[in-house]
């Protein structure tokens, strides 16, 4: 009988286990120009009912299409991509109300924001029109400076109708906070800074850069946890390539591609490894409009396993669940988020016929 009770004890807590695991918070970016959307979206999921509970809009912001969280999550930062004026905006974040207040705006002082990075001191955006990258000073209190940084890159790469410009897509902070890079998809460079949080003005510092396929357009990355490799996806051809990370210096270890089909146009988007780390997945917009799933080798190096159809129309991000059960990824064009349950020993993706509606949906974040 005490072992009978004992198993039953356990049983229910893994059953409790599971049904907790399965509940997640959310946030998401979005586009307001569309006039589908009125800000940033904050939602409770649970998956065992399939229930999608929006718990709070902030809205009077224009375009909040990329979000950043702070490690503590108290603080939320977005970019403003507006015509009269493109910004990062500072909120503080309750995440148990789910309310987002907002502390203070900063001019980009440069077109187009359309990333942002937050880090203990300072604030960074990539400036896709700008060609630039703003750095901002980040005060105790959440809020931003005024742009102590601006630095414009130069220069084009093969494609006349898409690389006439610079065009900085990203900033990624290295694991070891040294460092920060920037995929610029306008001349196929990915540029790495010193990165002196101290400084008052000369916060980042030019260290190397690494030309990557030309025509490609270098956009998303993310390193490993170990910080020793970039994993990069190239908007224009649908190229990943795995870069290796010593000290700030790259180095290509392995180009694979995104591309299996014949007649595809390319948008490629987003990348993210699993919790484990065992596999890599990347969308593409354009007329795929699809996820593929790679799996990672001890060296780093991937091997194709999936595509598959996101079942929307422009995958621009996506995210993986912390617990690595599901994969929720956001169709700007659709309007929703289409949620997949992840095989964790295979890495395949399968459609669980749960959506989410959302006006231009844009960026994810699980917090």
């Amino acid at each position: 009988m005490k072992k009978f009770f004992t198993i039953s004890i356990i049983l229910l807590f893994t059953h409790l286990t599971y049904m907790q695991s399965c509940k997640y918070k959310l946030l998401v970016g979005t586009y307001t120009n569309t006039g589908k959307s009125e800000g940033i979206y904050s939602y409770e999921i649970d998956m065992k009912k399939g229930d999608f509970i929006q718990k709070s809009i902030t809205k009077n912001i224009v375009n909040p299409s990329f979000l950043a969280l702070t490690p503590d999550k108290k603080f939320v930062y977005a970019v403003c991509e507006n015509d009269k004026g493109s910004a990062a905006k500072s909120f503080s974040f309750n995440k148990k109300i789910a309310q987002l207040t907002p502390i203070n705006t900063s001019l980009t002082k440069s077109g187009g924001p359309c990333n942002i990075l937050a880090t203990e001191k300072n604030v960074f955006t990539a400036n896709y029109g700008g060609g630039s990258v703003s750095v901002f000073g980040r005060n105790n209190d959440g809020s931003i400076t005024e742009a102590k940084q601006l630095i414009r890159h130069s220069g084009g790469s093969i494609n006349k109708e898409r690389q006439n410009e610079a065009h900085v897509h990203q900033v990624i902070l290295s694991k070891d906070k040294k460092y920060i890079i920037a995929n610029d998809l306008g001349t196929d460079n990915v540029t790495v800074y010193n990165y002196y949080p101290n400084a008052d003005t000369e916060i980042l510092v030019p260290f190397d850069t690494l030309q990557v396929k030309l025509g490609s357009g270098p956009r998303h990355a993310t390193f490993s946890k170990n910080g020793e490799k970039l994993y990069l996806v190239q908007e224009i051809d649908g190229t990943v390539s795995v870069l290796g990370f010593d000290k700030g210096k790259l180095s290509l270890i392995q180009e694979t591609s995104l591309v299996k089909k014949e007649n595809i146009i390319n948008r490629a988007a987003d990348i993210h490894l699993s919790p484990d780390e065992k596999f890599l997945y990347v969308t593409n917009r354009g007329n795929a409009n699809d996820i593929t799933c790679f799996s990672v080798a001890k060296d780093g190096e991937l091997t194709f396993i999936q595509q598959i159809s996101t079942m929307g129309d422009g995958p621009r991000n996506f995210a993986i669940t912390p617990d690595g059960k599901f994969v929720f990824v956001a169709h700007q064009f659709t309007d929703n988020i289409v949620v997949f349950e992840r095989n964790k020993k295979t890495g395949m993706l399968t459609d669980t016929g749960k959506r989410m509606n959302v006006g231009s949906p844009v960026c994810l974040i699980f917090y």
